[in-house]
């Protein structure tokens, strides 16, 4: 659930004022709403979030409304196809895919649920939200019987898993001005930003009003800092070769879902010599991306931040992709 969609809904209801909550549980193919979509739409027309937009999204924006105006409490699945194929629930968009979007009316006594999950993000707590056909209610890690994502066994019978507090998480090595400018980019993608240097008062770190922790450290210590992040993505950019060399060094053979370092072809070359005459097999440098970032070219700070944050986003949805299939 993300934090802005909790904010809003837990206002709205602080006010009185009925909202329906829809989350796309499910989809496959092009569909323009992926899994995890959210949005939140209150009884007079006002919204947060999208569940793929077009005439979809309007027509159920419009469905949401007359819901709440009939103070219906029931949870609904709808399923949406995206082409001309299907006699019913075509949802007038033709870019094929599926997708299955749970309703939650939501009324004044949602709220204590509401509370609680804002405060799980202010403490970055690990619970999770259940959906279901009986509600929404939040799980603790400990308590968990089945794995996130959807499960269905009838139209009647299913659930969805979420962590509450999912916003992903960058470790950025390097607060220079390529540093700064991945932190604008990742902070307006929804990441919490980590940025470690070593160098105290740099103007760019102090200028960095994106990110969302410094931490001033000792290079050698860095793998003292990398623990349980094997959903984590890391990203290597210091002053130079040597810092970089030491840092890697340190997290080869760790678990991250990304690990990136920027450089020169050339530097790049030496340095992973240098590392398997070191004795690190070639295995423990294939997940590494280096250069780092898509070949767009790129030559300012801001080219460089896209060219690493395009190349996050395919890796990421790679990955959602492959799970859909």
């Amino acid at each position: 659930m993300k934090p802005s969609i909790t904010k809003f809904i837990l206002q709205k209801l602080q006010s009185n004022l009925p909202v329906m909550l829809l989350q796309v549980v499910h989809s496959e193919g092009s569909s323009p709403g992926r899994q995890g979509f959210q949005m939140a739409i209150t009884i007079d027309g006002e919204l947060l979030g999208s569940i793929g937009g077009g005439i979809m999204e309007h027509k159920l924006v419009e469905y949401s409304k007359s819901k709440l105006s009939a103070k219906e409490t029931n949870v609904e699945l709808k399923h949406q196809y995206h082409d001309k194929t299907h006699s019913t629930q075509q949802s007038g968009m033709i870019c094929s895919g599926h997708q299955i979007i749970a309703f939650f009316p939501l009324y004044k006594k949602d709220l204590e649920l509401f509370q609680k999950m804002d405060q799980s993000f202010e403490i970055s707590s690990s619970d999770y939200l259940h959906f279901s056909p009986k509600g929404l209610s939040i799980l603790s890690k400990n308590g968990l019987t089945i794995p996130t994502g959807f499960h269905q066994k009838t139209e009647a019978d299913w659930s969805y898993l979420e962590k509450i507090n999912s916003k992903k998480i960058i470790h950025i090595f390097g607060g220079g001005h390529v540093s700064l400018a991945l932190s604008e980019v990742m902070h307006f993608l929804g990441f919490h930003i980590k940025i470690y240097d070593d160098r105290e008062e740099i103007n760019t770190l102090e200028q960095n009003i994106f990110c969302h922790e410094k931490h001033i450290i000792s290079y050698e210590s860095v793998a003292a800092q990398m623990k349980d992040c094997q959903d984590d993505y890391v990203v290597i950019m210091t002053f130079g070769y040597r810092p970089d060399k030491i840092i890697l060094k340190q997290l080869l053979g760790k678990d991250f879902f990304y690990i990136g370092m920027m450089g020169s072809k050339a530097k790049i070359k030496t340095l992973l010599e240098e590392l398997k005459s070191e004795g690190f097999s070639k295995a423990s440098l294939e997940p590494l991306f280096t250069p780092i970032g898509l070949e767009i070219f790129s030559k300012t700070p801001q080219e460089i931040a896209i060219s690493v944050a395009a190349e996050i986003i395919r890796e990421t949805n790679k990955v959602i992709i492959m799970n859909e299939l």
